[in-house]
């Protein structure tokens, strides 16, 4: 593994020891060659940057240094650029560092496709290159059915899914008909078929606005979530990266929301009662294991009256085999108090109870149990999954059902649960307006140099309770809403607006392969990560991993700590677009700064050079 940087406290002692000599020359080395006994430190860190008529100061990679929170530390002038064969790295889900570690992990209940991230030492500090020959990327809403071959150059999947049409090589475009395992004759036949099968009004998957998220599992490529967008549907389409690699790289090359996750022994990072249909297409999980474990956590995160579509053979059960699954999977969801609300064919669609009164009903002993009353179904980050039925609220068992107004009100309408966080209407409401007008500050200062369809995949770096989203409602664009672990319970609310997201600590690199947003909001984020003593270098080098070539990013913090961040534009490649002064009140200890960034685009020396 390539030399990673030292936590911030040691780097503070030795900052502390040695200061005038890190300033000069030794700064630019502690950053750069700490833990090079490996051999492939040089190599990692050895190539050079070829910019695309973009310009860029000289190189000569003589450090300035800074002040920030009381310690003093070397900006280097430049970083180097990893290796090619890490132009797609995952540091948390990197098949690499489980050998290299030599981690004990169990196979069978899937924790090698679970998050595994690298300690400080251990860590790639330098910058993801894009694969030779890499685009910009195709524009939502042509890219949802072709994207650039040498963007994502994986083409094994249109081989091996040839007769399954999930994608299919057309020169240098991979297009995408837009088929799937169980619906090679396409995905809006197949939603279409499954509204029909639940009586929807013209047979529309919305219901009138009643559903809105869902939950894909297992979701190939992602035409499913793809095509429930022209419903006014939002679909979480969770794939692990296992050996059908790629799958959300390609979703997210589309501009399709999309996530890498596993059910494997950790709650999924979303809250509970968040989707009104969870789907499952051939997605090859075993519901029954570990006392139907999975099918438990699909029940967490379903609402009251939620459906789980589930398309498979056991459904029609042909052989002995599948007859043995159906019969013990029904059995354990009518335990689970789940109905049949609908059975045609290969997929079977079963409907949740509205209150708890099945759950109550239930003879002593019946299994799975209840969770206990001390269990918060809320929590996710480090949880453990649990094989219990998480009973609904009181509020919701006397509401009889959510409570929550059809789409799109549904985005503006304070949800029944915001009480639950302790806030009121008029703070729901306060919050909505303060991101509709800083929003709009932020649209107006992008506005030279953004295009109607430049910007398809945003993420809200600290969500708190997606107002930042609700504000880009009339934008083409979804936003994935990450709020930090401290704030995992405003999750719910974001779901309940409609909205998708995660909890997720920037201690750590995002589970996300590299290039796939265009536009990143870090409201405050740094000036958190100082507090957490976590390195902000890291996450600096994380955001462009993440950025697109081309892509924006909206810091918006204090002054401090902008004017930090400032000092590594150059070594990160990023030209800054604008700066300007966020209005606060008189008794604001450090007035707050927005800075707006565009990465450039940037080549290394041995990648094939493509003008734009």
């Amino acid at each position: 593994m390539a030399r990673g940087r030292a936590d911030v406290k040691s780097r503070k002692n030795l900052v502390t020891t040695t200061v005038l000599v890190l300033v000069t020359v030794g700064g630019f080395f502690y950053f750069y060659s700490q833990n090079s006994d490996s051999s492939s430190s040089v190599e990692y860190g050895a190539k050079s940057l070829s910019h695309t008529g973009l310009g860029g100061d000289k190189d000569d990679g003589v450090s300035s240094s800074t002040l920030v929170g009381g310690e003093v530390i070397a900006v280097p002038k430049s970083i180097p650029v990893c290796d090619d064969r890490l132009s797609e790295l995952i540091p948390c889900l990197d098949r690499n560092l489980i050998y290299q570690t030599r981690l004990k992990l169990d196979l069978s209940l899937m924790e090698h496709y679970e998050r595994h991230c690298p300690t400080p030492d251990r860590r790639f500090n330098c910058l993801i290159p894009p694969p030779p020959g890499y685009k910009v990327p195709v524009k939502w809403p042509k890219s949802r059915d072709q994207v650039w071959k040498a963007n994502i150059p994986h083409t094994h999947l249109a081989t091996e899914k040839s007769d399954q049409n999930w994608m299919v090589v057309k020169g240098e475009t991979i297009v995408f008909p837009g088929g799937g395992t169980h619906f090679h004759n396409g995905a809006d036949k197949y939603i279409a078929s499954i509204a029909n099968m639940l009586n929807f009004p013209n047979n529309n998957i919305n219901n009138g606005g009643r559903v809105r998220s869902v939950l894909d599992v297992g979701c190939g490529v992602a035409s499913f979530g793809g095509y429930l967008l022209s419903s006014n549907v939002i679909a979480m389409s969770l794939a692990p990266n296992d050996v059908h690699q790629n799958q959300i790289q390609f979703a997210l090359e589309r501009g399709i929301p999309a996530y890498l996750g596993v059910l494997g022994t950790q709650r999924l990072p979303y809250p509970s009662r968040s989707f009104e249909l969870a789907h499952c297409s051939r997605c090859r999980i075993d519901w029954l294991q570990r006392d139907g474990l999975l099918l438990l956590e699909l029940d967490r995160l379903l609402r009251p009256g939620g459906y789980f579509a589930y398309s498979s053979p056991e459904a029609y059960a042909q052989d002995e085999e599948d007859r043995r699954i159906w019969r013990e999977m029904s059995a354990l969801v009518e335990r689970m108090c789940w109905k049949i609300a609908a059975k045609k064919d290969q997929t079977v669609i079963w409907v949740k109870p509205l209150t708890n009164s099945c759950y109550l009903k239930r003879l002593p002993g019946t299994k799975p149990p209840l969770c206990r009353s001390d269990d918060d179904p809320d929590a996710v980050l480090g949880v453990k999954m649990k094989a219990c039925i998480s009973r609904y609220s009181d509020q919701m068992h006397k509401a009889k059902g959510s409570g929550l107004a059809p789409w799109p009100a549904r985005l503006t309408t304070p949800p029944p649960r915001l009480a639950e966080i302790h806030y009121s209407t008029e703070m729901f409401e306060k919050d909505m307006e303060v991101w509709k007008q800083r929003v709009h500050n932020y649209w107006s200062k992008l506005a030279s140099k953004i295009k109607p369809d430049t910007i398809r995949n945003v993420m809200d770096m600290k969500a708190n309770l997606g107002s930042f989203a609700a504000a880009l409602k009339d934008k083409d664009v979804w936003v994935m809403n990450v709020v930090p672990e401290n704030e995992q319970k405003n999750l719910k609310i974001i779901y309940d607006r409609g909205l998708i997201g995660t909890v997720h600590n920037w201690c750590e690199a995002f589970s996300t392969y590299p290039r796939t947003y265009d536009l990143l909001h870090a409201w405050t984020v740094f000036s958190d990560i100082i507090k957490k003593e976590c390195s902000p270098e890291d996450l600096l080098i994380e955001i462009d991993r993440i950025l697109r070539p081309k892509g924006f990013i909206i810091i918006h913090d204090k002054r401090s700590m902008v004017e930090y961040i400032k000092k590594y534009l150059s070594a990160l490649h990023w030209n800054a677009v604008t700066i300007y002064d966020v209005d606060q009140g008189k008794d604001d200890d450090d007035d707050e700064v927005v800075l707006i960034i565009q990465k450039k685009m940037w080549l290394t020396s041995e990648s094939i050079k493509v003008s734009e």
